[in-house]
């Protein structure tokens, strides 16, 4: 395991986040304690959790085994999607988000988060009463750094912008989508974050299971077949193409389809520490063989290419092409 800044925090952090939204869920308590263990002993210090996980359950998981461990990990949350009952808990209104903190605190069973995002971008509040409110908590020690997952680039900008005009807690890092099927996030995402100098931490490396390959087999379980979000995310043929010939691919490398997913994203310079996932053991053990995985600027490009490349921002050329003409 390599160890990578996590932007201009200063903080070191394994090449892989271990996600935990399974937790509670698709794996028992006894299973994410395991996969955790496991993943700590394999190096990874890095472990990314949200409050509306399992309606909680996820956190009280990950509380119920970090005791011993806290000092060691760099440990998330994130605020915006409905955890209660109560109409005010959703959004990123300084209520909610404070509140919402102060849960996570308790269930994780902690006195602070080294990293909190804002989940989704919320049109009903202003940015800087949100950024205001996670400056409140980097105050008192509850948060450590702030983090922007899901939005768009020009909202990550307005974020950024906002925190240094009223001297806030800066952005550290950003956690979008991004595989090799979803590369909505190369046009303006990554420019961005590498030209702001944030970490990019990005989740859906194996599209929800996807790039595997098990949903060609008519038997294949998963999210895919299991939640409607994730069906509605996926649900595009050109995408099912894209699998064929990656898995392919793969096979050709003799190596496993999950983890060459994982490690496509991760041979990206813009790229941090992607976010991996599993229900069990055996999940975790072949996605991590990604890091035996090193591509080559050919071998990156051969897999890039079956992929279909997004547009680009603008209709203009960039400068090179039209000097390439003699422009």
């Amino acid at each position: 395991m390599e160890y990578v800044r996590l932007g201009r925090t200063g903080l070191l952090v394994s090449e892989l986040c271990l996600g935990t939204m399974t937790f509670g869920n698709e794996s028992d308590e006894a299973t994410s304690h395991a996969i955790m263990d496991e993943a700590l002993a394999q190096g990874i210090n890095f472990f990314d959790a949200a409050h509306n996980y399992n309606l909680g359950k996820t956190e009280e998981i990950v509380g119920r085994w970090i005791g011993p461990h806290r000092d060691e990990i760099i440990l998330t949350s994130k605020v915006f999607f409905p955890a209660g009952g109560g109409r005010n808990d959703e959004g990123i209104s300084r209520r909610n988000i404070i509140r919402s903190v102060e849960k996570s605190l308790q269930r994780m069973q902690t006195d602070y988060l080294d990293i909190v995002y804002l989940h989704h971008w919320d049109e009903h509040v202003d940015i800087a009463q949100s950024l205001a409110a996670m400056n409140t908590l980097v105050e008192q020690g509850k948060v450590h750094y702030v983090g922007l997952s899901n939005f768009a680039a020009w909202q990550l900008m307005k974020a950024v912008s906002e925190a240094r005009i009223h001297d806030y807690a800066p952005i550290a890092c950003v956690q979008p989508m991004y595989s090799l099927v979803k590369r909505q996030v190369e046009v303006e995402i990554l420019p961005l974050a590498e030209h702001e100098h944030l970490a990019v931490v990005p989740y859906n490396a194996i599209a929800a299971g996807l790039l595997t390959g098990k949903y060609l087999k008519k038997d294949g379980e998963g999210r895919l077949t299991e939640a409607e979000m994730y069906r509605q995310r996926y649900d595009n043929t050109q995408y099912v193409e894209i699998t064929r010939k990656f898995v392919a691919h793969a096979e050709k490398m003799g190596v496993s389809p999950a983890a060459l997913a994982v490690a496509w994203v991760k041979s990206n310079p813009a790229i941090c520490s992607p976010i991996i996932g599993a229900r069990n053991l055996e999940q975790l053990a072949d996605t991590m063989t990604c890091l035996d995985i090193k591509l080559s600027f050919h071998d990156r490009a051969e897999i890039t290419a079956l992929s279909i490349d997004p547009p680009q921002a603008t209709d203009r050329e960039p400068m090179a092409a039209m000097k390439s003409r003699g422009w």
